[in-house]
């Protein structure tokens, strides 16, 4: 998702609304504004980001799910919604989601929808959330919508938790091996070199001068490193939020070897499960699209199945739209048109995420296996490239010493 700015026109009030919101491109954020009844007048990314800040605000997709949990069973009990709120208010421990539960509370009571309300907050609840809300409120299942909406949640925490722990030991070992490269840079090789000048007629071998090269600047320009590092940090980050930069890492997703076929699978999973969650709650196939399309978070995904919306919208089968598509597997689209002969699209979809989410756990075994001896192999020839430059000149000198005798 990308945080845009946007100025506005109201016609209730007469004025214009100046704020911030979260979509995925500027058609999604223009969107948005219409469906709460402003004009949108300017839409532009937001042109400076605050690490700290947003993750500060940020609310944690296990507060969310708790959420969803605790207000199903409450309604389920034959608790008023408004009261339903208040309850799931009071047991909520993070400040920021009580502030935006105080507000949906506040919108809810002065004549709003439920979803209406939940719609003025989307970097809290997504399009998915509010879509399932107003079938839940339509068809009077409420309680079954959200019931449908944390199983989604959980099914999504766990497929993003294990690509994290996937990635998280090949990021854990290369920051453990940068960290004894630094060392011996700034602590041995300083001990090496005046040892090796204490020594008369010693030629330095070129790696041995090149690693020396590298500890000098390390020691004296250590401070230029960590601007360096923290300033292409920063800018890194808020390139990865711009529309140009977030289209160039969904392509790197899906495009880069390794990674492409799990990152394939995973949003084959989202997919499946957000529309498998969609149908069943009664969203017409169109608006599943549309909503879909917003849920798998990647922009090249989105608009395949815009484009394969467009198409179902001219009369065609959503299996034929999909059918050929680069960013989608070919199960996908046999597998709808097995459904959509046999009338369980909902069932359909249901099996196709399982079946991909389970191919996401083989997938990151798969990938664990290739990555340990491959970061093995790579640690040896860097430590043997150490170790060659510190032990080379000694090596030279033993040479001279038996060749003088």
């Amino acid at each position: 998702m990308i945080t845009y700015t946007y100025v506005a026109y109201d016609p209730k009030t007469d004025k214009k609304v100046k704020a911030e919101l979260e979509a995925i491109n500027q058609t999604s954020a223009a969107k948005l504004l219409r469906d709460h009844g402003l004009s949108p007048l300017e839409i532009e990314v937001k042109s400076s980001h605050s690490i700290f800040g947003r993750f500060s605000h940020r609310i944690p997709l296990k507060k969310k799910l708790i959420f969803t949990r605790q207000l199903a069973t409450l309604i389920n009990a034959g608790l008023p919604l408004v009261q339903s709120l208040k309850n799931v208010k009071e047991q909520t421990g993070n400040a920021t989601f009580k502030t935006v539960i105080d507000k949906v509370i506040q919108d809810v009571e002065a004549g709003s929808t439920f979803a209406d309300a939940l719609s003025r907050h989307p970097d809290v609840f997504s399009n998915v959330f509010v879509s399932l809300v107003a079938a839940g409120e339509t068809s009077g299942t409420m309680d079954a919508a959200l019931e449908r909406l944390a199983v989604q949640q959980e099914k999504d925490a766990e497929v993003l938790s294990r690509v994290r722990g996937a990635l998280t030991y090949p990021a854990v070992v290369l920051l453990i091996m940068f960290a004894v490269v630094i060392f011996i840079m700034t602590t041995v090789l300083p001990q090496v070199e005046s040892l090796y000048k204490s020594l008369p007629n010693v030629e330095l071998p070129f790696f041995t001068k090149l690693l020396l090269g590298v500890s000098h600047l390390i020691l004296h320009f250590w401070w230029l490193f960590i601007i360096i590092v923290f300033a292409s940090a920063f800018l890194l980050y808020r390139w990865s939020h711009t529309e140009g930069g977030k289209s160039f890492f969904d392509s790197m997703k899906l495009n880069m070897p390794l990674i492409n076929e799990l990152y394939k699978k995973v949003y084959m999973a989202r997919f499946a499960r957000t529309g498998s969650t969609l149908i069943a709650s009664g969203i017409p196939l169109l608006k599943m699209l549309e909503v879909t399309a917003e849920a798998v978070d990647n922009v090249h995904i989105a608009k395949s199945i815009s484009k394969a919306a467009e198409q179902v919208k001219g009369g065609k089968n959503l299996s034929a739209s999909l059918k050929g598509d680069p960013y989608f597997l070919d199960l996908v689209p046999n597998m709808i048109g097995t459904g959509e002969q046999s009338g369980s699209l909902a069932a359909i979809f249901d099996r196709m995420a399982d079946y991909y989410e389970k191919e996401v756990d083989s997938e990151i075994k798969t990938i664990s296996t290739i990555i340990e001896p491959t970061l093995m192999v790579f640690i040896g020839i860097l430590a043997l490239f150490i170790v060659a430059a510190i032990l080379l000149p000694i090596y030279s000198l033993a040479g001279k010493n038996l060749t003088g005798r």
